[in-house]
């Protein structure tokens, strides 16, 4: 199996899997109790949160475990809107993941204003339109540092300049960003960060709110745990995974350069194989890891069906999405055509991609994307 679609997921390293299996079987008592036992699982849960809080450049009293990446999104939005005074009103890039735009769908129902910020052609969020946007206030913008599906890196430190310039705090979904490129809380200035564990090769069922310091703060689940931010008992052996993959991602931001030169390469070998192949948010700065283009107006679904053939992962936009039956509102956002958004596939590489893994993709799309492309130039 060739495995291009990490931007979906990742494996688990198996030093992670090791320290999760060594959780469950020597540090399985609930960390809220006050016996040895209790305390040496409370002991991992302090080592992962300070790996995982220098990761993102936080302190570790900032970081609230969560069970994912979009309960993360929901609890940001919620103590936002909850703030005594704040607008019932939302700025949200138009790029957002699903997950965070189904809880703003949810919260608008309940009579939130939820604003657009658009994005240009190569998916880059239009700053200039920001100030318009807060003129009549906003509990909150939230914009990612880098889209899931473009890999198109966002300009998160002049949004958080405007948005602070009118009185309005910042949430960064990082969920994309941590582990691949560089992410720092402290130099930011926003109010809220995202990430989560299994995109940078930890479990899935664990990821992290990074909140500021001192923020005001209203918990969607009540409880005792996470400094009585969010109630339930601690995910043990997730969090302890977290804080491996964590460690781990640290020394994985050197290899970035390596990741983008075999992303470039694959984007350059397609280029010269199959003709149309058209990239999209090519021209801007992007993860190094992801690739998104389509061949020519070809389904994505048909070339995904041809890929898994041969035994390669990718995916077509976002795996949270509908399933590919729908053109992704991403490319949409960016004035991409209906046709063209629904023969947009993705790759997301990672450190464990090979040059022989990337040549072997190009051979195996040439030899099955040909023949429709030349019925398509001919018909």
């Amino acid at each position: 199996m060739i495995y291009l679609d990490n931007n979906a997921t990742t494996r688990p390293l198996p030093a992670v899997v090791a320290a999760m299996h060594e959780a469950l079987t020597q540090s399985w008592a609930n960390p809220s109790s006050k016996h040895g036992a209790g305390e040496q699982a409370r002991g991992r849960v302090t080592e992962a949160r300070a790996a995982v809080a220098r990761l993102l450049g936080a302190q570790p009293a900032e970081l609230v475990f969560t069970a994912s990446a979009t309960e993360a999104n929901a609890m940001a939005l919620h103590a936002a809107l909850a703030v005594p005074g704040a607008p019932r009103r939302l700025v949200l890039s138009a790029i957002e993941h699903s997950g965070l735009v189904q809880v703003a769908k949810a919260l608008a129902g309940q009579g939130v204003e939820i604003l657009r910020l658009p994005v240009d052609a190569h998916g880059v969020v239009r700053c200039e339109a920001l100030p318009a946007l807060l003129a009549g206030g906003a509990a909150l913008v939230s914009v990612m540092a880098a889209s899931n599906e473009t890999g198109a890196l966002q300009p998160v430190d002049e949004v958080v300049r405007l948005a602070t310039a009118a009185g309005v705090p910042v949430h960064v979904d990082a969920t994309q960003a941590a582990g691949r490129v560089p992410v720092d809380f402290a130099g930011l200035g926003a109010r809220f960060l995202t990430a989560s564990a299994h995109k940078l090769h930890g479990p899935k069922g664990v990821g992290v709110l990074v909140v500021k310091k001192g923020a005001p703060f209203e918990s969607l689940l009540p409880g005792y745990q996470e400094r009585k931010r969010r109630g339930g008992t601690e995910n043990v052996p997730g969090i302890v995974g977290f804080g491996v993959a964590a460690r781990q991602a640290e020394s994985a931001l050197a290899v970035a350069p390596r990741i983008a030169a075999l992303r470039d390469a694959l984007e350059a070998g397609l280029g010269e194989a199959l003709p149309g192949l058209r990239v999209f948010g090519a021209g801007a700065s992007r993860l190094p890891n992801t690739a998104c283009m389509a061949f020519g107006l070809i389904d994505a679904d048909v070339v995904l069906q041809r890929l898994g053939r041969a035994g390669i992962c990718a995916s077509s936009g976002s795996a949270c999405s509908s399933g590919g039956t729908e053109p992704s509102p991403v490319l949409l956002a960016m004035g991409v055509d209906v046709a063209a958004a629904k023969a947009a596939v993705r790759f997301s590489l990672s450190a464990e991609t090979t040059p022989a893994e990337i040549a072997h993709v190009i051979e195996t799309l040439q030899a099955a994307l040909t023949p429709l492309l030349s019925e398509a130039f001919t018909a």
